[in-house]
């Protein structure tokens, strides 16, 4: 046989590759429905009516007379829109602490020397070796103690630092080369002014993905508010919707209930959406190296 023959009889044939391709294609295609399809049920129960709902013995995929009276009525029968307000100053308050302080104890980590540096952060590392149990009750204890229960300050003040994410921005804050550091130094550049004119600018997408992940944490938090919180005044979304549901109006009105859901989900879809390329690029910035 000649050694063009051998050629073609090692050259994979066309149509496996596009058989495989189209099967990669339809399995990616089936994950995403069945990821998919929790969402679209919840949004399509919202605009069914009440009426509509109950009368369905076998569920219905679709509707043919949508209506968005349940969202008004999710927002004029409870308090949502409250909920939705306390959710809002509470995720922007302690995502704002908590970026301020992430990104000074990384950046002290990452560049400044001082004694027993690397002993404090073995000792700073070894704090996520604890039981988040054990801080939850520790924390409910001073901020009792300190009577701060029902108030924002009390809902704050414990999420304003985190153990990984100041891990993760040093981590990339020690791939910006050395040499940048000493430069600015030559320059008389002060700490601060190199952290916020190169640091930050060079790791842009991981701060703002840690942010993100952040808002995403303060957003679905459950255990600590429902903690410190008894005063609906203090409700955020994700306690507030279990009191919702123990009312017995969302027992009762499915649909409606599937609207508040909506109304609570929608802000961090459309964050996501928003800047899903920031994300995307924090990610592959992380597995990079040097």
């Amino acid at each position: 046989m000649m050694a063009s023959d051998y050629t073609r009889l090692d050259r994979p044939p066309k149509a496996r590759a596009r058989l495989g391709k189209a099967l990669v294609y339809l399995l990616l295609t089936f994950w995403a429905l069945m990821v998919l399809f929790p969402f679209y049920w919840m949004i399509l129960t919202s605009v069914k009516s009440y009426g509509a709902y109950n009368s369905e013995y076998i569920p219905m995929l679709y509707t043919l007379a949508p209506t968005l009276e349940n969202y008004v009525e999710a927002f004029t029968a409870v308090p949502l829109a409250d909920y939705l307000l306390n959710t809002l100053i509470f995720t922007v308050l302690t995502t704002a602490l908590m970026m301020v302080v992430t990104v000074l104890a990384a950046f002290a980590f990452a560049r400044l020397n001082f004694f027993g540096k690397q002993a404090a952060f073995v000792v700073f590392l070894s704090l996520m070796m604890i039981p988040s149990e054990l801080v939850v009750i520790t924390n409910y204890v001073t901020i009792t103690n300190l009577d701060l229960r029902n108030t924002f300050t009390g809902l704050v003040l414990p999420s304003v630092t985190s153990v990984f994410y100041i891990y993760l921005l040093k981590e990339h804050f020690e791939q910006v080369p050395d040499d940048l550091y000493y430069a600015a130094k030559v320059d008389g550049t002060s700490d601060l002014k190199y952290l916020l004119k190169v640091m930050i600018p060079i790791c842009k997408p991981t701060i703002v993905t840690i942010a993100i992940l952040k808002v995403i944490e303060c957003w679905n938090a459950y255990v600590w508010p429902r903690l410190v919180t008894d005063d609906e005044r203090y409700f955020l979304v994700s306690n507030g919707i279990q009191a919702i549901r123990e009312s017995g109006f969302g027992r009762e009105n499915i649909p409606a209930m599937m609207a508040a859901v909506v109304s609570i989900s929608m802000p961090l879809i459309a964050l996501f959406l928003i800047f899903r390329k920031k994300i995307m690029a924090g990610v592959a910035r992380g597995g990079t190296k040097g």
